[in-house]
């Protein structure tokens, strides 16, 4: 049997053999002997570039001058490049990228045609003007040129920042815009849902909203429409003759800039640096995932999500990554697993709607494709249920691992999830990650073991954000993680807002948001729980509860949900959830009434509106709803009405 990553890694920190518990332990009491030894472990030293002064060190403030939070310093002397880890892999034979879309046209990329492709688009954007600290914007599907493009603006030192094409482009110069972009990146179209979906338009707007490009690049999907006369065509930037190495940046130099949702006012630019990015994702995807040479990593994403840079990690670790473009239910909920098995994936990465969507076709995976490939399913967008852990065993793998991760947006990478030899249980994700001070804690801050708190961080990870956009003064950045009662108590710690337990064996449930908090007669509630449980019925595609503050102390607690094709929400259903509820939670958990609704709004990445649409429920005139970041935003007129019309 093969000796894992994380084993190998415990080996080299001298703590062979002493499990995960104490691993962790050891890493969150000494932050900077851990993060030395992954970076060690990793060899980034070996491809790092012209350490400032002398070589990285044996003393603690060469690994981490100032624990403060916000604004704590990693390795202040090094310098440093992310694509320099990609390309450590540069000599190997075989593929780096495969490109799969929706009809099945595929492409590969190998990891020599990859470096060779990256520096000469170095090169063009270079001669565009393009250096460090410019900022290189993308309007693209998850396509293998979107990873390129990436890295070509890496290496030169330059910030990256990306959109999927599935927003207006209203919506994506509201993110890209507020960066003034030196270079556009889009592509003509992409097919989704079986259609061919023109964005030539759509490009030539956006490109109008963001004033001061020096040039916009454009990707032609094979059969896609083609581009317009006048622009600059990617497979000519690629094949230009100057060739440009990575540069060398001091480890908190900016990397990327990712936005939140922007539901209820500008999205937020998040700022992360290369060294933390680097670090950070070589731990979770190199050592909790265990990818390395020889997997094949496919996570199925948008470039507006996180886990579009989290997929990008599998290339630090040598692993081949598997790019997707189009919806993974068409023709039908199949079409993932098919995928799985033509291409041999060794760790899918996926969404709970995506399994609850397979589970509700009656799909058997495991029966119906060759997956012996695959040795490790993750999930993350929200909370992973119980029961399709318990699908995926009896219907994919009762062998295969299950990493339910849960991190954000704000760090790039996960909190806590599943990690190699530690055991699964079903609704649980399995450990706080290494390097990770996690803690639930109540209101006095007491640290709390197999109860509800609130989620904290309270030791720095190097990849908290460097800064927030357009944020000279910090207050932003700070309100958004810092502002709270333990501030002012003299405990600076990280509120994530989640409400989550911590068991006695060092796993995790995740309960929902603690800004959404459900709290009935002085209890509180998450909604993930009541979601696991009516999402389960057969008749239920999706489920929304809210908790609404009326006048006079009243409180309103519907659940509304949507049905599947021929589904009746009559009395009997309504019986049925109210009982399932209250046996599988509590009597306090069973909604005031169940409400059929034509949909529910999410964000451009999935998330479930529970803030602002209880915010309109309730009639609070302060809500500043931004359409752009609504996936249907006629919705919201329906909740207005309904929550106008609701009879106190």
């Amino acid at each position: 049997m093969s000796t894992s990553q994380i084993e190998k890694f415990a080996e080299s920190a001298g703590l062979a053999g002493a499990g995960y518990d104490a691993l962790w332990q050891w890493s969150v009491d000494n932050p900077a002997a851990f993060w030395r030894a992954v970076w060690d472990f990793f060899g980034v030293s070996e491809r790092a570039a012209d350490a400032v002064g002398n070589p990285l060190g044996p003393n603690d403030s060469d690994v981490l001058a100032d624990a403060s939070m916000p604004g704590a310093r990693w390795f202040p002397r090094m310098r440093l490049n992310y694509v320099d880890q990609v390309l450590a892999h540069d000599g190997r034979p075989g593929t780096a990228i495969v490109g799969v879309a929706e009809d099945g046209e595929r492409g590969e990329l190998s990891w020599s045609g990859l470096a060779d492709q990256v520096s000469r688009l170095a090169g063009t954007l270079e001669d565009l003007g393009v250096g460090e600290g410019d900022v290189v914007a993308a309007y693209l599907p998850d396509v293998p040129e979107t990873v390129v493009a990436f890295l070509a603006t890496a290496t030169l030192g330059a910030l990256w920042s990306g959109c999927g094409q599935d927003y207006a482009p209203e919506g994506a110069a509201a993110r890209l815009g507020q960066l003034r972009p030196k270079v556009l990146f889009t592509s003509t179209g992409y097919r989704f849902n079986g259609k061919l979906v023109d964005k030539n338009a759509d490009n030539a707007e956006l490109a109008g909203l963001l004033p001061g490009l020096a040039a916009h690049i454009v990707v032609t999907p094979v059969d896609g429409p083609p581009a317009p006369a006048g622009v600059r065509d990617f497979a000519g930037a690629v094949a230009g003759d100057k060739q440009v190495t990575p540069r060398p940046v001091a480890f908190d130099h900016p990397l990327w800039v990712l936005f939140s949702s922007g539901t209820t006012g500008k999205p937020k630019g998040i700022v992360h640096g290369h060294g933390g990015v680097v670090l950070e994702h070589l731990k979770a995807a190199g050592l909790h995932g265990d990818l390395g040479e020889g997997d094949i990593f496919f996570w199925h994403t948008a470039l507006s999500w996180m886990m579009w840079n989290f997929q990008v990690a599998g290339l630090l670790t040598g692993a081949t990554i598997v790019t997707y473009s189009g919806s993974p239910l068409y023709p039908d909920a199949d079409r993932l697993w098919q995928l799985l098995e033509s291409e041999h994936v060794t760790y899918f990465g996926t969404s709970p709607g995506q399994l609850r969507a397979s589970q509700k076709a009656g799909l058997v995976p495991g029966r119906d494709h060759d997956l012996s490939s695959l040795r490790t399913l993750g999930s993350t967008g929200s909370t992973l249920a119980a029961d399709l852990f318990d699908w995926v065993d009896a219907n994919v793998s009762a062998e295969l691992p299950i990493s339910s991760i849960s991190g954000g947006t704000d760090v790039v990478s996960a909190f806590a999830g599943g990690s190699t030899g530690v055991p699964v249980v079903a609704g649980e994700l399995s450990v706080r990650y290494l390097g990770v001070a996690l803690d639930s804690w109540a209101p006095d801050r007491t640290p709390l073991v197999g109860e509800v708190g609130e989620m904290v961080i309270t030791a720095p990870m190097p990849s908290m954000p460097v800064h927030f956009w357009d944020d000279t003064d910090g207050k932003r950045y700070h309100g958004a993680y810092f502002d709270h009662e333990w501030d002012a108590a003299g405990d600076v710690v990280w509120r994530h807002g989640d409400w989550v337990t911590v068991t006695d064996r060092g796993s995790l449930v995740i309960h929902g948001r603690s800004d959404a908090t459900l709290n009935r007669h002085g209890i509180r509630m998450g909604s993930a729980d009541i979601y696991e449980v009516v999402e389960g019925f057969d008749e239920i595609t999706e489920a929304f509860v809210l908790g609404v503050d009326g006048p006079d102390g009243k409180y309103w607690m519907p659940l509304f949900v949507t049905l599947a094709e021929g589904a009746v929400a009559d009395d009997d259903l309504s019986k049925r959830i109210a009982a399932e509820i209250r046996t599988r939670l509590s009597p306090r958990h069973v909604p005031d009434e169940v409400i059929a609704v034509p949909g529910i709004p999410h964000t451009r990445t999935g998330k479930k509106l529970e803030v602002p649409v209880t915010a309109i429920l309730a009639g609070r005139s302060e809500v500043n709803l931004d359409p752009r970041s609504v996936d249907d935003y006629s919705l919201i007129d329906f909740y207005t009405r309904l929550g106008r019309d609701h009879a106190w």
